[in-house]
């Protein structure tokens, strides 16, 4: 029993006292215990806490504002990004409502939160199944648009295996499944599906496409009918065929109704997936498309197609058992999960039916007006399969095409060798990138197709909604197809006379790219074979900024990022009149000046050195011989300048010019003598080209002389017609009494002379290229 007794009144004062000092004691404990507890939380919370978690939090308009910096990001990012976001309209804007709202109403009871959802998910799967003609149908709702197709075929599985559900894998053991997909379905969708399933790569089975009749991107059926019977044969069991209503690549659309009848006759499942599929909402479908309405299930990604952000995407399915479904994923008892349908939900009734089928159908319209554009587009090849209503355009420059033959078939299309299909691709990729720069409005991208290599895809049912795309911009679009086309036929015809051009002149290196899109790529080598890297690299480079400051309309660079060749001059597109000639002259000449230059500055380190130490003999010899000639008594500063008055003393000055061409030492008695400054050696004129120096008056470098080209413009030529008969100077020429810049460089050797009078006497250098900076070496 504890004493409730203060100490004071405790019998013993030695023991009062000694409580006393272990209370005090121990509280002095404590509070420095409670000292240090305070100071390791300060600094943990300082140090090892993130900035914005530390104190009491963030208020709301600093969190927003961080928020939109990271959206925004830097001002001088691609104007791409920010005109997406632009484009969230009121549609989109219920979207991120209903995204809210879906966090909001969780926390409702759970029967008022039941009763919604279902109300939600219902109305969502009824009017889906409505628009586009899926009737008697269920949905799955999913972030992922592989998620459905991913459940589907757990679906058939369970379906198809009955004791799966208790016995697992081992059931598939005994009798592999096999699921078939295109060869032009997505990359990666079949890896996907196994590895989610935990089933085998060799239970995957891709379908080749036809290569003889038909479209090149259609699966072939008579061949996937001999594979189902094979793995038939072998013991295996066909559950599932994924087909396509618009391929990722091309956008064309399987035969849907004889793979239906295939698929009924080996009671397979039969899903279809594709941008095609959009297509259904509208009045007029074609027979292709329409067949995706008897499949067993098909994927729906209304987000880009109706330019709504982070909606679901959703698959449509047919079964009678529930429970299945249940196994499978497709269906959840989890209320909160059903909330998934309610941006879906709101903004299909903002939308309405009307809102929803014109998206479509002004998608289709924008493909329609550009295919027609293209057929009148030469050395244009289109791949579409119906011209009347092909939703994606795919279209590739072929120099290999006649005029107007846009739609040959693979089979009368004229082979081209592996380097000149390289060449096309890389052409097709260069097209791709500028048109996507120039119009982003438009949406286009590059793909690569097996058949047909690099191509460009304009496939507005992806891309116009959120983009906003209109007519204009199609029409913008064509207008710069015709622009760079013909720079991409002549680029094409002038790089084989560029290599040759390049491997006849001396001291240029012709070096094959075939991944860069443009004339061709040049090295300067010189004459000398010894030559080191860094020397070459810097002639290379100090080549690459004479080219750049040239005015023409040809642009050099030092090529890619990655995997371009060092030391190299890549030259970029071309136009139809450049005179390939002059372009090679000019690079040459050009190099050869730098080397030379160089050189120069090289050697002229050494040759001053020994100029200086010859001038030093010399000057000092001259000062020994005016020493005897003016006597002792002349040099005696007092007696010397008496002398100097009664008696003066001349003497012929003797100074000396130091020529950096020559290098050596020379007198300038010649120059007092004839009062003309000496020219000394000249040195040889700087190399240029001499087709540069025939240009008319607003004519670019490296074009044809032509009158009618578009460099000689008529007013230019009788205004300095005019000019000769009034006897003018061309206004090129340099004025009266300035030097001529073209002298500058070949200009005679500039000399100061060194007097004997003189306590301080310099030798000024001056050679060639060297009119900008003159030396000045101080001999005391």
């Amino acid at each position: 029993m504890k004493s409730s007794l203060p100490l004071e009144k405790m019998v013993d004062p030695t023991l009062a006292e000694m409580g006393k000092n272990l209370n005090e004691a121990m509280k002095l404990l404590e509070d420095n215990q409670r000292k240090v507890e305070e100071e390791n939380e300060k600094k943990y919370t300082r140090k090892d806490i993130p900035g914005p978690l530390q104190g009491s939090g963030q208020d709301m308009v600093s969190i927003l504002q961080l928020v939109q910096n990271l959206m925004h990001g830097d001002e001088e990012e691609e104007s791409l990004q920010s005109y997406r976001l632009q484009n969230v309209g009121e549609q989109g804007h219920m979207a991120l409502l209903g995204h809210s709202l879906a966090a909001y109403i969780s926390v409702l009871d759970r029967e008022r939160l039941r009763k919604l959802t279902t109300r939600i998910l219902s109305d969502t799967t009824l009017w889906l199944c409505r628009l586009f003609r899926f009737e008697n149908g269920s949905a799955y709702y999913h972030e992922d648009d592989r998620e459905g197709i991913l459940k589907i075929c757990r679906l058939v599985i369970h379906s198809r295996y009955e004791d799966y559900t208790t016995e697992g894998f081992n059931v598939l053991y005994n009798k592999q499944p096999v699921i078939y997909i295109s060869s032009a379905a997505r990359a990666g969708l079949g890896q996907c599906l196994c590895s989610q399933l935990g089933l085998p790569l060799s239970c995957m089975c891709r379908v080749p496409c036809n290569t003889m009749f038909g479209s090149q991107h259609q699966m072939d059926v008579a061949l996937l009918d001999r594979l189902i019977k094979d793995d038939i044969e072998s013991g295996k069991l066909p559950i599932l065929l994924v087909a396509n209503a618009g391929t990722p690549g091309a956008g064309h659309t399987d035969k849907l109704g004889r793979l239906k009848e295939l698929c009924e006759k080996y009671n397979m499942w039969l899903h279809v997936e594709g941008v095609n599929l959009a297509t259904l909402t509208l009045g007029y479908v074609s027979s292709s498309v329409l067949s995706a309405t008897k499949c067993d299930s098909m994927t729906l990604t209304l987000g880009p197609w109706l330019g709504l952000p982070a909606v679901p995407a959703v698959t449509l399915y047919r079964h009678e058992d529930p429970s299945l479904s249940l196994a499978a994923g497709l269906t959840s008892s989890q209320a909160v999960e059903k909330l998934r349908a309610l941006p879906l939900w709101l903004s299909l009734q903002y939308l309405g039916h009307n809102g929803i089928v014109e998206r479509i159908k002004h998608a289709s319209q924008l493909s329609q007006r550009l295919l027609e554009n293209l057929k009148n587009q030469d050395f244009i090849k289109t791949s579409v399969e119906d011209e009347l209503s092909s939703p994606v355009v795919v279209f590739k420059f072929s120099p290999e095409l006649p005029h107007k033959d846009h739609m040959l078939p693979a089979i009368q299309t004229p082979t081209m060798t592996g380097n000149e299909r390289y060449v096309c691709d890389t052409f097709n990729q260069w097209l791709g990138e500028q048109l996507a720069q120039l119009v982003p409005a438009s949406g286009v991208d590059i793909v690569e197709l097996e058949d047909e290599g690099t191509c460009v895809r304009f496939s507005p049912l992806m891309t116009s909604a959120v983009l906003g795309t209109e007519v204009q911009d199609v029409d913008q679009l064509v207008d710069c197809l015709k622009i760079k086309v013909p720079m991409l036929t002549c680029t094409l015809q002038l790089r084989d006379e560029f290599e040759q051009e390049v491997k006849r002149t001396i001291g240029l290196a012709y070096v094959e790219d075939l991944s860069w899109p443009g004339l061709g790529v040049v090295r300067y080598e010189g004459q000398k074979e010894d030559k080191q890297e860094k020397e070459v690299e810097k002639i290379n480079n100090g080549l690459l900024k004479k080219l750049n400051e040239l005015e023409s309309d040809l642009v050099f660079s030092v090529g890619p990022e990655f995997g371009g060749e060092k030391n190299c001059i890549y030259i970029g597109m071309a136009t139809e009149d450049l005179d390939v000639s002059e372009l090679v002259e000019t690079i040459a000449a050009t190099g050869r000046e730098i080397e030379e230059n160089s050189r120069l500055l090289e050697n002229m380190t050494e040759v001053v050195r020994k100029g200086i130490q010859e001038a030093q003999v010399q000057l000092q010899k001259a000062n020994e011989e005016r020493l005897l000639e003016e006597g002792l008594l002349r040099q005696i500063p007092v007696v010397g300048s008496v002398l100097n008055w009664f008696s003066p003393f001349h003497a012929s000055p003797k100074g000396r010019t130091f020529n950096l061409t020559a290098g050596s030492l020379e007198s300038t008695e010649p120059t007092y003598v004839s009062k003309v400054q000496g020219t000394g050696i000249t040195p040889p004129a700087t190399p240029t080209s001499s087709r540069a120096k025939q240009r008319f008056p607003g004519q670019k470098l490296f074009r044809r002389s032509l009158r009618n080209s578009d460099g000689f413009s008529e007013t230019s030529s009788i205004s300095h017609m005019d000019d000769l008969d009034r006897g003018e100077p061309r206004p090129s020429a340099s004025p009266v009494g300035q030097e001529n810049p073209e002298e500058l460089g070949q200009g005679k050797p500039f000399t100061q002379e060194t007097t004997e009078d003189n306590p301080g006497e310099t030798v000024q250098t001056v050679g060639p290229d060297c009119t900008k900076s003159v030396q000045e070496v101080s001999l005391r």
